[in-house]
């Protein structure tokens, strides 16, 4: 039996792979470089690789090897090859070249020219006819591979690279090569085991047919329509047509087999239509579902299995925060609904490996075309344990303080309340005592306090010895480090002064609020990025969105917003005219797994929106700032005087049977009485107080807003001249 020179190119950290193929297709003295595995073999491992080769992107038979010194070099050793035997005058061809390494060969337009010349020639100086060229599939592909000073002409019996299983009709941005997909999966450990397979971010569905074509034993080539090989002379037609026969038998039985459950989610429609169309390509309709979801909805079907997915990179700068908080939500959910499961995540930027929190097994290094990637494997273990605060046991620096005192008791009953209501964010001290004008913030493990400015009669040294004294004792009581504990001093402010950035530290830190996670930034800004008094309200959103369009105004860090998605909201928008707090909406979106497609994030002034918007919502919620200017547009806002226009420019946005909540924290705010006239109008401020705030009721007052047959009536506000 004739033995051949054969070659498989492969991505790079694919060569381990292509090679244990290889030996099973019967190769013989196998070797591999980069990116290349080579053997010696029959014509029929060379088939076999071509048929079965899940990871090789082409296959090479070898017709010939020679040093060169120059372009001519490549001209003359050509014309030694015996081209009759591989095709003829009437055979469409192609020539490619690939340069590695220092060569004299600088061209590989100009040297596979010189190749094309003396394949030609040969054939003109025999017969006096030549075979003509053709770019687009030729019947023989002819290769040239030119290493420093080696070349090696080949025929290209894969013809197309082989990730061309035949089964994608439909593309997205950015789809997994098949040949990678398939190292995931190898490499991933899945197949050992067999069980329930997830793909939350399944795109066009790659990795989960490629599971599959593994799993049924399913040969990848089978549904290709072309090979290289079909046009030349040495094809084999009888050992070819009996290796697709043995095949298309072994696919039968692989399709009898007991599957294991193969589901699929995508957030984007159109990619899941894709994924639906390429599987049913595939034939594998029966065994894999696609369904529509965003990772914050992802819930196990089953108590074991593997969950594999091609992450989003975020190989932008801007995109990169995001997707960081986009794997820690990954991390998350995992640890609270898929303990003891198998995980496999594919990367591309290996800093962000420790985003998840979870712990790897393995570290594979891989290729997607340029970018280098990283496949992390390992097991999920239990749920992040929750955090309790344990104050420190009365010592001999608090006896008897005053302020010690009032926090200890402020303490057992907050606690307990906190504990009881699963809340882990809340206010514990909020100015209780004359002398002690601070307010106390617990946001999970960290202290956040808020220093308001003494009257002028009070001595500064005596008001900086009292709010050292009081922080002192926070820290004993709770016996919390200094690290933990941030500390700001407010005053009276006026309009948005109170939103205006402080610091650049940029530190964000994570909390829970029901079933949400929020990032808060306790050194850059004056507030924190959460709104304690407004939990109530956030909780009632949440009850009430599910299905519903929802619209959050003056959205800030989008808190509401990620209430209402995760209450289940049909889809969101959230406006606000500062990119700054957007941003932080779209990591707070992201870190609960949540994307923009149903999720919208614009920019703009709220009044000019509503008034250029034509669409229509179920669920809104306003909490506008009291006073707010905008240089650039000349734009001012005050509460009092323009909240008229802003609700009825937003009622007229409102569904016949939909609900508008608005809120302000403006002590001295009275509501329009012809808003009363208009629309049915519920004072729910009593109520959307939290039991941490009732010393101080007046933190905010808040309505519940609907339509009246006359209000449906009303027309738009018109635009300002």
């Amino acid at each position: 039996m004739k033995k051949y020179e054969l070659i498989a190119s492969c991505a790079s950290g694919l060569e381990k792979l292509v090679e244990e193929e290889v030996l099973t297709f019967g190769g013989e003295d196998v070797n591999s470089a980069n990116g290349v595995v080579t053997w010696k073999g029959s014509l029929e491992s060379g088939y076999r690789c071509c048929l079965w080769s899940r990871f090789s992107s082409r296959v090479y038979l070898q017709l010939a090897q020679f040093p060169i010194v120059d372009e001519e070099t490549l001209y003359q050793k050509c014309m030694d090859v015996d081209w009759h035997n591989h095709l003829t005058e009437e055979t469409s061809f192609a020539v490619s070249c690939t340069l590695s390494g220092e060569s004299p060969i600088t061209h590989s337009r100009y040297a596979a020219l010189k190749i094309k010349d003396g394949l030609v020639d040969t054939f003109r100086n025999k017969t006096g006819k030549r075979p003509s060229v053709k770019t687009s599939r030729p019947d023989v592909q002819v290769h040239l591979h030119v290493d420093g000073k080696i070349a090696a002409l080949s025929l290209d019996l894969s013809g197309e690279s082989l990730h061309r299983r035949g089964y994608r009709g439909v593309a997205v941005k950015a789809p997994l090569k098949e040949t990678l997909g398939a190292a995931i999966v190898a490499l991933s450990g899945w197949i050992n085991d067999a069980g329930t397979l997830i793909d939350p971010m399944c795109g066009t569905g790659t990795l989960l047919i490629e599971a599959a074509l593994m799993f049924g034993d399913s040969a990848p080539g089978l549904s290709r329509s072309h090979f290289g090989f079909f046009g030349w002379l040495g094809h084999d037609e009888n050992l070819w047509n009996s290796l697709v026969t043995e095949a298309l038998e072994r696919e039968e039985k692989g399709l009898e087999k007991n599957w294991p459950l193969m589901l699929g989610y995508d957030c984007d429609p159109v990619a899941v239509s894709a994924a639906r169309k390429n599987i049913e390509m595939a034939g594998l309709a029966e065994y894999i579902q696609v369904k529509q979801a965003e990772l914050a909805t992802l819930g196990s079907p089953s108590k074991h299995g593997m969950l594999l997915s091609n992450l989003p990179y975020g190989e932008r700068l801007s995109e990169r925060e995001q997707v960081s908080r986009l794997y820690r939500a990954y991390g998350r959910i995992l640890k609270q609904r898929f303990s003891g499961w198998k995980v496999g995540v594919f990367i591309s930027n290996p800093t962000l490996t420790d985003s998840f929190t979870l712990v790897w097994d393995q570290k594979h290094k891989l290729y997607n075309g340029s970018i280098p990637c990283r496949l992390l494997t390992g097991s999920v273990s239990d749920e992040e344990k929750v955090f309790k605060w344990l104050p420190v046991e009365q010592s001999g620096d608090d006896q008897g303080s005053e302020f010690g005192n009032r926090l200890r008791k402020n303490l057992k009953k907050m606690l307990k309340w906190a504990a009881k209501e699963g809340v882990s964010c809340f206010r514990v001290y909020d100015r209780d005592l004359p002398d002690y004008n601070i307010s106390i913030d617990l946001y999970s493990k960290w202290v956040h306090i808020h220093e308001y400015a003494p009257p002028k009669t009070i001595d500064p040294q005596v008001a900086a010895s009292r709010m050292a004294a009081a922080v002192k004792c926070v820290r004993d009581i709770l016996g919390v480090r200094s690290n933990r504990i941030f500390i700001k001093a407010r005053e009276r402010q006026k309009g948005r002064k109170q939103y205006e950035k402080k610091g650049n530290s940029g530190k964000m830190y994570e909390v829970r609020e029901g079933e949400c996670s929020f990032l808060l930034n306790f050194t850059d800004y004056l507030d924190t990025g959460l709104f304690l008094d407004h939990r109530p309200v956030r909780e009632k959103i949440y009850r009430e969105a599910k299905g519903k369009r929802f619209l959050n105004l003056y959205g800030y860090t989008g808190t509401a917003t990620v209430h209402a998605a995760m209450g289940g909201a049909a889809s969101t928008t959230t406006v606000d005219l500062s990119a700054t707090y957007l941003h932080w909406a779209k990591m707070n979106l992201a870190l609960n797994g949540l994307t923009e497609l149903r999720n919208k994030v614009e920019q703009a002034d709220c009044l000019r929106w509503l008034e250029e918007t034509n669409s229509k919502f179920d669920l809104i919620f306003i909490d506008p700032p009291t006073f707010s200017n905008t240089k650039k547009d000349h734009r001012v806002f005050d509460v009092q005087k323009d909240h008229e226009r802003l609700i009825e420019l937003a009622m007229a946005h409102l569904a016949v049977d939909g609900l508008l909540i608005f809120s302000t924290n403006f002590r001295r705010f009275k509501l329009e009485e012809r808003l009363l006239t208009l629309y049915e109008i519920k004072d729910i401020s009593r109520e959307s107080v939290p039991f941490d705030f009732s010393r101080n009721e007046k933190i905010h007052k808040c309505w519940e807003i609907r339509k009246t047959v006359q209000a449906q009536q009303v027309k738009k506000w018109p635009e300002e001249g």
